[in-house]
């Protein structure tokens, strides 16, 4: 339902979204990454959106995030975090991550215009690190407030050898205080994330909004297929032991499981043919398998069948197999309480609350270790994302803050 506020309210957002995504480290499309220079003028410039809008305090921690807060109706209380992330990956779009922060901030604008304290405080958070891209670290800052930081990662350097420690100091963080940014259970009520979906199902339900029941999952292997190199013109099609037939088939069969797997997927996003010469049959072939669920059952049972899988091609085609685990998270359910409010919060706009996993990562997915959190997707336009094509609009933008905000003002721990 658009209305003169939704409409006002988009707006909003997308004039802020057009001034945070003008600061880039390359000339020609937006990249953001964690630490750089641009994330610094970033930094400062939701900073400046904070205060403008009526936040109380305004500041940025030890590992660069954002945190504005909005008091309640009296001072100190226990917190509602609203966050995602400004850093982006290479060549990226407009609002993945960005859009979460900017709707926090018309959040609370709108609350401070209409002169609306409520029970808890509400802190805004603007994270850095989500993407992964320059350090060898992953949501560096969002679990510093969760108190899950791993210490190791300010070891890890990027491709031009600058280590996180380094950046970070230069940045003007300081290693030294991550260990105060950890925020106690009793003083957080709740973590809520406004992100596109980066993925098309809303799109080709023609529906804006979304609640997410769960983050998915993710368990990720190695694996290599040894067979035996030959001549490509004398060795038998029947004597072979070809490792990247044999991959092949792997694949289909990983394929058929995925989609087999309840809300399971599957992904090969890595492959390498050894020795890789058009008159030489493939002797080891190497890839990577992502699997990913929204239940840690379902995920578990997926990889078990895609290992058996995997055996038992090899075995059949004469060649062996490694599987080499590197990666295993678990899912991040979302609370109930934050799903209710959230489907209350749509229903009043006469929609019906349409309920999806994601399948993607996400700040929530750490916060949730800390206090009950939820998603709220939005949709984008067929589903893409990580692309300049990204593409939401307006209207959406503002319906979804609106929600937010409705959800904000009812929502009780």
């Amino acid at each position: 339902m658009i209305t003169n506020d939704t409409k006002r309210l988009g707006a909003q957002a997308f004039a802020r979204l057009n001034a945070l995504n003008a600061y880039s480290d390359h000339p020609d499309h937006l990249e953001r990454l964690y630490l750089s220079a641009a994330h610094r003028k970033a930094v400062d410039a939701v900073a400046l959106m904070m205060r403008e809008a009526g936040f109380d305090a305004v500041h940025i921690d030890a590992l660069g995030t954002v945190v504005g807060r909005y008091e309640g109706q009296s001072v100190g209380r226990p917190a509602l975090l609203i966050g995602s992330h400004i850093d982006t990956v290479k060549d990226a779009g407009s609002f993945d991550g960005m859009l979460g922060v900017i709707a926090g901030i018309g959040v609370v604008e709108a609350l401070h215009e209409a002169g609306e304290r409520l029970d808890f405080a509400i802190e805004v958070l603007a994270f850095g690190d989500e993407e992964n891209v320059r350090f060898p670290s992953n949501l560096s800052s969002s679990r510093a407030i969760a108190g899950s930081f791993d210490y190791t990662t300010l070891d890890g350097r990027d491709e031009n050898g600058i280590s996180l420690r380094e950046a970070l100091i230069a940045f003007g963080g300081n290693p030294d205080a991550i260990a105060g940014i950890a925020r106690k259970k009793e003083d957080v009520i709740g973590y809520v994330e406004m992100h596109i979906e980066q993925g098309p199902v809303l799109d080709q339900e023609n529906r804006p909004v979304g609640i997410v029941t769960a983050i998915s999952g993710a368990s990720r292997r190695r694996i290599i297929v040894t067979g035996e190199a030959g001549h490509a013109g004398t060795v038998p099609m029947a004597l072979r032991k070809d490792a990247l037939i044999a991959a092949s088939e792997m694949a289909l069969a990983i394929e058929k499981l995925g989609a087999k797997a309840e809300n399971g997927v599957a992904t090969i996003g890595q492959m390498q043919v050894e020795p890789g010469a058009v008159n030489v049959i493939p002797g080891r072939v190497r890839f990577t398998v992502d699997a990913r669920a929204p239940k840690d059952a379902v995920r578990q049972q997926l990889v078990a069948d895609i290992e058996a899988a995997l055996r038992s091609i090899a075995a059949r085609r004469h060649v062996t197999v490694d599987i080499q685990p590197f990666y295993d998270a678990p899912a991040a359910p979302a609370s109930e309480a934050i799903m209710q409010g959230l489907a209350a919060a749509i229903e009043a706009r006469q929609m019906e609350a349409r309920y999806l996993p994601s399948g993607a990562g996400h700040d929530a997915m750490v916060m949730g270790a800390l206090c009950p959190m939820g998603m709220l997707f939005v949709r984008c336009k067929d589903g893409i994302s990580h692309n300049p094509a990204e593409s939401m609009t307006e209207e959406d933008a503002g319906l979804a803050i609106a929600i937010l905000l409705d959800f904000v003002r009812h929502y009780r721990a």
